[in-house]
């Protein structure tokens, strides 16, 4: 099957509407892995410190779980196995204290360690404790703190390697999500120059199989069988209805981001300011150009320390000329994660090791006010508040931007049209 098999990645690859296209290249994954994993932090401490609580909505860890089921259509529904079902009593975290503790265990041990025998240890560990409703969905967590280690799991994923690999991995069941990841490993070492170290791409792979997106590969050595297979698969493009209709509401997404990016490069540049872009936004295609045309190409030595790698990652910053300070720095949130957003603004005001005087500001559609203003009001953020972090809604923007470019000077005029909280 190995011949068949690399022309079904290459082909997989190849499709703008696979999940290697349309997720795991998607430049928002990559920015939200420090924010979840900074949000895994934050449950951590709670579960130890005992101010956790017994709910799943409101918490921290569902914070945490939203943003991991924003990554498109790979993790859609990730919330499902942590949702309280009070007629079965699972999962069984939020009532039981030392279930919660070894739940804290299992993230904090992954959290802290580098090698894999320590990532495997812990989960073995949590196994142990048979858990009521607490299964491989967990790995989901633990793939966005160690993505080269954790295979992410789902019903497609197992699906797909079953149909693949004529396995039968269960759901629900540790021993048999190990048995995948290590099947995993063993494919994806087989393919790696086809896949990637992420093991996020071979689980894109077998995600796409698990909904049948994509026809199996045919037995080694029945010829007329592979022609045929190999010409099912070069009409795979045709998608179904449904599936279309996410994809397009994705790429308008991505596009609408982009533009309210460049309204603010446009804006900060005719006010004078030196613009950075985000780093993996920087060569998206805008008005003709690139995205971040006329705009920094480094960041000022002065950003460049332990949390520069989440600043790079901010959409917008706007820097004096001279001095390459900065002045605002804005986070756009046009439908993903507000919580990944709050959390590069956090680093970069937090960058030196004490808060600095930077406006800060969440952009986000109008209808979405609701919603910013839940995630910057939850405790965890209070640091936040303290910074003065402010909404400015893509109403006024749209709508003032050209006025405040002719006759505007400095921050004050955005300030004036931003809202506090």
């Amino acid at each position: 099957m190995s011949e068949t098999t690399r022309l079904l990645i290459d082909r997989w690859k190849q499709d703008p509407n696979g999940t290697y296209q349309s997720w795991f290249l998607w430049p928002e994954r990559l920015k939200n892995f420090r924010s979840i994993r900074r949000g895994i932090g934050q449950v951590i401490k709670e579960i130890d410190e005992g101010s956790f609580g017994n709910v799943y909505r409101g918490s921290s860890l569902q914070t945490v779980v939203a943003s991991i089921a924003e990554q498109r259509q790979i993790f859609k529904g990730a919330d499902h196995a942590f949702l309280w079902k009070p007629k079965l009593r699972i999962p069984d975290i939020y009532e039981d204290r030392d279930n919660q503790r070894a739940f804290g265990r299992l993230l904090h041990a992954c959290d802290c360690c580098t090698k894999e025998a320590d990532v495997l240890q812990a989960i073995r560990t949590l196994e142990a404790k048979s858990i009521k409703g607490l299964g491989p969905a967990a790995a989901n967590l633990l793939y966005f703190i160690h993505p080269t280690i954790v295979v992410p799991f789902n019903t497609a994923i197992v699906k797909g390697y079953n149909a693949l690999t004529g396995a039968a991995v269960k759901l629900g069941r540790w021993d048999h999500y190990l048995a995948m990841r290590q099947g995993l490993i063993e494919f994806n070492q087989r393919h790696r120059d086809l896949l990637s170290n992420d093991l996020g791409a071979v689980a894109g792979l077998m995600f796409d199989l698990g909904m049948e997106r994509y026809p199996l590969p045919p037995a080694e050595g029945d010829a007329k069988a592979t022609d045929a297979w190999a010409k099912d698969l070069a009409a795979v493009r045709e998608e179904t209805a449904a599936f279309a209709k996410q994809l397009d509401k994705n790429r308008v997404s991505d596009e609408g981001h982009t533009e309210v990016q460049g309204w603010l490069r446009d804006l900060g540049l005719a006010l004078g300011f030196s613009v950075w872009i985000a780093s993996n936004d920087q060569s998206r295609p805008y008005n003709g150009g690139r995205l971040a045309d006329g705009c920094l190409t480094v960041l000022p030595l002065a950003l460049q320390n332990e949390g520069a790698d989440a600043v790079r990652l901010i959409d917008v910053i706007w820097l004096e000329r001279e001095s390459g300070a900065v002045v605002a720095a804005f986070e756009v949130e046009h439908t993903t994660s507000i919580y990944s957003g709050i959390v590069r603004l956090l680093d970069l005001a937090l960058s030196g090791g004490a808060a600095k005087r930077h406006y800060l500001f969440l952009v986000a559609p109008d209808e979405r006010e609701a919603d910013v203003r839940q995630q910057v009001l939850r405790p965890a953020f209070s640091q936040v508040r303290e910074l003065n972090i402010r909404y400015l809604p893509y109403g006024e923007l749209r709508q003032h931007r050209e006025a405040i470019a002719r006759f505007g000077a400095g921050i004050k005029p955005v300030e004036a049209i931003a809202r506090m909280f």
